[in-house]
Order: C-alpha cells, then sequence, then structure tokens
C-alpha cells in the first residue's frame, strides 16, 4: 500500500458524497445546497463536534489543517477564531474547500494540495496541527508523524481523531459481525443465490467481490478486513488506534490526553446511545511535541 493508492480512492470517492448524495450527481454542481445539506448531516450525526471544537480555544492560533473534506470543520475552525492554513492529498478537496470558504467570505491563510508525507511549510509554522480522521488512512505514518512535528512549533499541540480499536464498532461490528456475514453469504453467492458485481448485492455483495479478488481467507483475516470496513469496501487503507498504538507511532510526541466520541457500529442500531466515552469509534488524542521540531532533535 502507498500513498499514491490512498490519492487516488480520495479523489474519486470525495468524503461525504455517499452520505448525501454526489455534488455534481445529485446537487448538480451546486455548491451552496450541497454544503447545507452536508453540514446539516455531519453535525446531525456527529453532534459532539462543536463541544469539541470549542474546546480547543483557537482564538488567534495558527492551525494547520491536514485532510479537509467538504471543508465542514475548517469553516467551524474559522469561525472559532484559528487563522487557518489547510493542506489536502487531493485536488478535488482542495477545490471543494476553496469553494465553500470563498461563498462564505471566510477569511484564510494559506490552502494547498500536498501531501502530509512531505509538508509545504516552513519549521516551527503552527501553533495547532489538526486531523480528524485522516492519519489512520497513512500508509507511511512514521514520515507523516516526523513532518507533523517539523511545522509544529515548540510548545505547540497536535490534535487528532483516530478509529478506536476498543470500540464496538471494531471489535464487534467490524470484527464478528460483518465478518460473519461475508463467511455466511460467500457460498449463496457462489451457488448463485445471493447475486454480486455491478453493485448488486448492496455493501455485502462489494465486500464478497473484494473476497473472491483477495481469496476469502485472506480477506477475513482482521487487519486486512479492517481496511474495508472503516470507509466503505473500496477504501485501500485504514487503521484502528488505541492510546498505547499512537504513542508507538507518534513517536517524536508526548500523549497528554486521549478520549472516545461518536457510538457508531452499523448494523447495529446504536447511534445516539449512551457509552460514546467507553466505546466511541472516534478516538481523540492530544499531543505534545518532543525537542524543538526540527529534524535531528
Amino acid at each position: 500500500m502507498d500513498e499514491q493508492t490512498v490519492q487516488d480512492f480520495w479523489q474519486q470517492h470525495a468524503c461525504g458524497d455517499a452520505q448525501v448524495g454526489g455534488l455534481r450527481e445529485r446537487f448538480g454542481g451546486d455548491y451552496e445546497k450541497f454544503f447545507t445539506d452536508y453540514d446539516r448531516f455531519r453535525y446531525r450525526t456527529e453532534n459532539h463536534l462543536p463541544a469539541c471544537f470549542d474546546a480547543l480555544n483557537l482564538g488567534g492560533k495558527r492551525v494547520l489543517e491536514i485532510g479537509l473534506g467538504e471543508g465542514a470543520d475548517s469553516e467551524s475552525l474559522i469561525r472559532r477564531g484559528a487563522l487557518w492554513t489547510g493542506v489536502d492529498l487531493t485536488a478535488e478537496s482542495v477545490e471543494r474547500v476553496r469553494t465553500r470558504l470563498t461563498l462564505r467570505d471566510l477569511p484564510f491563510q494559506d490552502l494547498r494540495q500536498g501531501s502530509v508525507l512531505d509538508l509545504p511549510f516552513a519549521d516551527s509554522t503552527f501553533d495547532m496541527v489538526f486531523s480528524h480522521g485522516v492519519l489512520h488512512h497513512v500508509p507511511e505514518i512514521g514520515q507523516a508523524e516526523k513532518e507533523i512535528h517539523r511545522v509544529l512549533r515548540p510548545g505547540g499541540e497536535l490534535v487528532i481523531m483516530m478509529y478506536a480499536r476498543w470500540s464496538l464498532n471494531y471489535l464487534v461490528s467490524i470484527a464478528l459481525i460483518r465478518r460473519v456475514a461475508v463467511l455466511a453469504g460467500y457460498p449463496l453467492a457462489s451457488v448463485g443465490i445471493l447475486k454480486t458485481g455491478d453493485g448488486a448485492g448492496g455493501m455485502l455483495g462489494a465486500h464478497i467481490e473484494n473476497a473472491r479478488k483477495t481469496g476469502l481467507g485472506r480477506y477475513l483475516r482482521l487487519p486486512e478486513f479492517t481496511h474495508y470496513n472503516t470507509d466503505g469496501p473500496a477504501n485501500p487503507y485504514a487503521l484502528v488506534y488505541d492510546r498505547k498504538r499512537i504513542s508507538r507511532d507518534f513517536p517524536s510526541f508526548r500523549v497528554t490526553r486521549t478520549y472516545k466520541r461518536f457510538m457508531h457500529a452499523p448494523p447495529l442500531p446504536v447511534h445516539g446511545l449512551p457509552g460514546q466515552t467507553l466505546m466511541g469509534w472516534h478516538l481523540w488524542a492530544h499531543l505534545e511535541p518532543v525537542g524543538s521540531g526540527r529534524p535531528g532533535s
């Protein structure tokens, strides 16, 4: 797995299109209507986000956001006083976010297409680096960590959201229910009882087609299966994290606190139920840099 494969996927599957319908397919390129519908969906589904943003105390801070999606969070950070700069791997996301900020007359410092493996910014530029739901899709996380450390000033803060290992979604929905569904559906598809291919069979059909290409045994291995069960069956790469793994993958930082939000475990009907701080899918982590933020420190 490499960055180019990840880039190609997100260029073709802009984050949010699957949830509210494609910008061009459903909305005919009407950006304002698309952004309004997307934001309504996002903050209804993840209603914990405004409070999380408020707690960051962003006023006057130079903030770099890595991975922008549709720019909903970018707008939220700017409206809370961040001196915001954004970078995304895909031209599609950069275009959409630039359009959003222009339509809504929101100020920002910089917006670029670029890689977290080679951030196009000088050393010690930012007071905060923020990345929500992005870095767990980066295969070369070690290089990404070094670059984030480089551009963050000493005394700054890294705030990230990673998919949580110790969550209902991972431990029960992904590791058990969905794997059993593929295991049960595979022989039915083999004899033609369950139709798959060309969109037939829905999500299960897509997983069975993946398993045919990969081999059922290999596909059902949990590390492999996880890639295809966070952001759809076509997603090429994803990891799950706990505090220990964050500390391991971010050795130039010290984890100062972690917490979980967002109860989410489809097909289980648990959205909005109590317990998100124990078994939530989103693991937030706050980290502080160790050393000067320059290579060799």
